[in-house]
């Protein structure tokens, strides 16, 4: 996993929690973190356009169950895929 994508994602989480990015572990969940369902997908939607990529529609669906952690390997999978992609195209 990168690390700067762990602290990017911990960061706009933050941001949409108004919290400090500190009080945040891989394991918190949004709910936890006080983040409701449609707080939920705007945070999805914040990360798609800092990452310029795009989450399956089903990625939000489990809002309180999804972790910080969660996020994070799906975006680093979207990235990944972004890359991959890339690469075939040349």
């Amino acid at each position: 996993m990168n690390e700067s994508t762990q602290q990017q994602v911990f960061e706009i989480i933050a941001k949409q929690a108004k919290i400090d990015t500190a009080t945040i572990t891989p394991e918190s969940t949004l709910k936890d973190l006080g983040i409701e369902s449609l707080e939920a997908i705007e945070l999805i939607f914040d990360i798609e356009e800092h990452f310029d990529i795009t989450f399956p529609d089903q990625q939000g669906a489990n809002f309180d169950k999804d972790t910080a952690q969660s996020l994070v390997d799906a975006v680093q999978t979207a990235l990944d895929g972004k890359a991959a992609a890339g690469e075939g195209s040349q």
